[in-house]
């Protein structure tokens, strides 16, 4: 038995997913502490449904695929088109270390996936998605990747491994960098915790350093409105990086640059947000490029997440559950080791640690939850609120990207 749903009422059901994701998390403390991404918690529930179904009655659903790689790209696209290099300037070289830090890890947390898959007896692929495409990309890479991998490698149940694994990454880097930070702070005798004056003055400072992280617009003191204008003068940008995959993907076919159609619209959006910037002098909005990419990855995630194939992980589950548990392993100890020496062995590093270990298992709101939990206890740092977010928001992704591309060529 099956069934086929098109586009209309492919979206219907994503926004229905959505909604029952904002319900669960409002209702329950556990989803909103680990930052779940409301496409995920409610798109689970629904995928576990669906997979009861299965069982019981042997149907099986499809949806709209189409829709779902177009806002794909639509996402990717947003984040390209946040990548003010500028920015490099205000991290200084702090920023590069941190970003050489970074490469060196994706490059380990690749090698240990793939390593283990292989003595496991399983696909090195299935490495790489127990690797950075899913805790250091995040649901949204996972998802793109895991597409690829079924569709051009053959790879089974990809993208509901994905899934699977970026969940796992963001509640252990949730649990992770708080209690790894705060060791690391008491056994180097790197700060004390605040007094009840000095908390109250922390936290005024703290909401400054989020709306930092929330907002990379320049300082204005008057906010700039998505309006009308706003919002087709930034459909445009998007409609220019989704032409640019169209014919990248058309020129390199075959060819030894050939490479997944996302990794376009990503350095399509690179390309076009630096062009205006640097050539032109045209200033790009950045709050709508966030509410355009946000609102496009929670409609794609709903929409993966309705289409996962969960019965596809059976085989999986024990060899999966030994992966990560290697990955958390060696996530604290790069962490609590190379990180923090390398970023200065100070209060800095420390809190940089703990927000490593947020987005390099989970995502870039994980990794501000743990360095706010560490600051508000010991106090700010600058510094770490300043890298974190411009590494996380973008850098990272356009990294991993390109490591992901030359690790997958190499394994076949």
């Amino acid at each position: 038995m099956h069934v086929s749903f098109g586009a209309y009422y492919t979206l219907i059901l994503a926004v229905l997913v959505l909604l029952l994701g904002k319900l669960m998390t409002r209702h329950i403390r556990f989803l909103r502490e680990f930052n779940i991404p409301e496409p995920v918690s409610g798109g689970l529930v629904v995928a576990a449904a669906i997979f009861l179904l299965h069982q019981i009655t042997g149907l099986t659903l499809s949806f709209e695929s189409g829709l779902q790689s177009a806002f794909m790209l639509v996402f990717f696209s947003s984040i390209g088109l946040s990548a003010n290099f500028s920015k490099l300037r205000e991290g200084g070289t702090g920023l590069l270390v941190f970003l050489g830090v970074i490469v060196v890890f994706i490059v380990m947390q690749n090698s240990v996936g793939v390593g283990l898959a292989t003595l496991l007896g399983l696909d090195p692929l299935i490495g790489l998605m127990a690797g950075s495409i899913t805790l250091v990309g995040g649901h949204g890479t996972a998802g793109a990747w895991g597409a690829v991998l079924e569709n051009q490698y053959g790879l089974g149940g990809a993208t509901a491994l994905g899934i699977a694994c970026a969940t796992f990454g963001l509640v252990i880097g949730g649990l992770l960098g708080g209690p790894l930070a705060k060791r690391l702070i008491t056994r180097h005798q790197l700060a004390r915790p605040l007094t009840a004056a000095e908390q109250q003055s922390a936290d005024s400072i703290a909401v400054g350093e989020g709306s930092q992280v929330a907002n990379f617009e320049s300082s204005s003191h008057t906010p700039r409105l998505i309006t009308t204008d706003a919002a087709v003068e930034t459909l445009a940008l998007f409609a220019g990086c989704l032409a640019f995959p169209e014919f990248m993907t058309g020129m390199t076919r075959g060819t030894a640059v050939q490479l997944p159609t996302f990794v376009w619209a990503l350095g399509g959006g690179v390309v076009i947000r630096n062009v205006l910037d640097h050539a032109f002098g045209f200033k790009v909005f950045d709050r709508a490029i966030d509410v355009f990419g946000n609102a496009a990855l929670s409609i794609y995630l709903a929409i993966a997440l309705l289409s996962l194939k969960l019965w596809e992980l059976a085989d999986l589950a024990g060899p999966l559950m030994v992966i990560l548990a290697a990955q958390t392993m060696v996530m604290a100890l790069y962490a609590g080791f190379l990180t923090f020496r390398i970023m200065g062995r100070n209060y800095d590093a420390a809190v940089l640690a703990a927000g490593h270990c947020g987005f390099g298992m989970g995502a870039t709101p994980t990794a501000v939850a743990n360095m706010q939990a560490i600051t508000n206890q010991y106090g700010p740092s600058h510094k770490a609120f300043l890298i974190v977010p411009l590494v996380g928001a973008f850098f990272i992704d356009i990294i991993n990207a390109f490591i992901l591309q030359g690790m997958i060529s190499w394994l076949r």
